[in-house]
């Protein structure tokens, strides 16, 4: 097939788990398939990300979004209907890149990843389409609104309401739908949700393969982006509310927190107890020298890459209930599952001083996630509702 894929971010490095995501997908529909890629760049291009993306792709276009446009999208997205987020990836150089794609190639299907990039191609009904909702946005936007300050507040209200219903009027522009779990499926405003395809992440192999280290740096690893609220948000969690509790019975705990970009929040998070590395150039290193991963996600939405890669490491993890509905592991067997800091308190202290629960745990967990995640089983889902889309339009 000639494929058209759309992204709002590009996929290179991989810090980010909608990059992640699309990297992977793009390496699999690459290898039988004609891939136009075109990406939308906010931010100062990774030196060597042209290359990489090049020698995955057939064509790749990445088209730069200047500050001045996107404050001028936003300005004028408080007039529109639709919601910040799509105004903010808009673009008519990309629009007209677009067209002109279309034109030239005639994909036989066009991907987009997330609804901000629907606008780009929603008017193109002869051709097949797919929509990655990927993750239910709008109520990952509701759940930051309780503690958000009061400007924020208000712009968070007004995007959530907008997502809410766009989610719902994209809907329909596309001939196929698929979202990262069922728990965000069940999140999405439309009669015939159920029709969305499940198409989960995976995990890469290298994670399931990587050598284990018996010699731990770290008593507990909290790993991401450091500047997505959610995560920050945990991380103040685990260190302003577990650790305290932790540290009554082990005084000596360390917490790493690992991941790109940490903010001024995360930074000020460091102590005895409490190290922060910012940008790591090979997680699986942490993840190795780490005893316990530990996800306490109370916001956001989606499948945490850091449970599914730590649990194929043979790591054992502890995950808030949020976390784990899209995850589906077992309480008690390939994961601990906690909500309170109490709860997560006792599960450290139990992994700790329990080697072989821990163990166990850990065997069990790397087990669940190779057989249910891998990247190759999720993309091939995704290559055949393409490949079924093109043949029968």
């Amino acid at each position: 097939m000639k494929l058209l894929i759309i992204l709002s971010r590009v996929p290179y490095p991989l810090e980010k788990g909608d990059k992640l995501r699309a990297f992977h997908q793009l390496k699999y529909l690459a290898k039988n398939n004609d891939v136009s890629l075109v990406c939308l760049n906010d931010i100062e291009l990774h030196p060597e990300a042209n290359a990489v993306l090049n020698s995955i792709c057939r064509e790749v276009h990445i088209v730069q979004l200047s500050k001045f446009q996107i404050v001028l999208n936003l300005v004028k997205g408080l007039f529109s209907t639709k919601p910040l987020q799509v105004s903010y990836f808009y673009s008519k150089k990309a629009q007209q890149l677009i067209d002109s794609i279309i034109t030239s190639k005639q994909p036989d299907h066009i991907y987009c990843q997330l609804i901000r990039t629907t606008e780009y191609v929603k008017q193109y009904t002869s051709i097949p389409k797919t929509l990655d909702y990927m993750d239910a946005l709008s109520k990952g936007i509701e759940r930051r609104i309780a503690k958000a300050n009061w400007l924020f507040k208000t712009i968070l209200k007004l995007e959530y309401k907008r997502l809410y219903t766009y989610e719902k009027t994209i809907f329909s522009f596309f001939n196929n739908k698929t979202i990262i779990s069922e728990q965000d499926r069940e999140l999405i405003n439309h009669p015939d949700k159920n029709s969305i395809e499940i198409v989960a992440n995976g995990v890469d192999e290298s994670f399931l393969n990587y050598p284990k280290k018996e010699d731990k740096k770290y008593d507990l690893l909290f790993s991401g982006n450091m500047s997505y609220p959610p995560n920050i948000e945990s991380a103040v969690y685990i260190v302003e509310k577990i650790l305290p509790l932790v540290k009554k019975q082990i005084p000596n705990i360390q917490l790493m927190i690992a991941g790109t970009s940490p903010t001024s929040k995360i930074i000020a998070l460091r102590s005895n107890n409490v190290l922060v590395s910012g940008w790591v150039k090979d997680i699986k290193e942490i993840y190795a020298s780490s005893k316990i991963v530990i996800a306490p996600m109370q916001t956001g939405t989606g499948l945490q890459n850091k449970l599914l890669e730590a649990m194929a490491m043979g790591i054992p993890c502890i995950s808030s209930t949020l976390a784990n509905n899209a995850l589906k592991a077992i309480h008690n067997e390939n994961i601990l599952v906690a909500d309170s800091p109490e709860q997560y308190a006792a599960c450290i202290i139990e992994l700790i001083n329990n080697t072989e629960k821990a163990n166990d745990i850990a065997r069990k967990g790397k087990n669940f996630v190779s057989i249910n995640y891998g990247w190759d089983m999720m993309n091939a889902k995704l290559e055949n509702i393409m490949k079924h889309s093109a043949t029968n339009n």
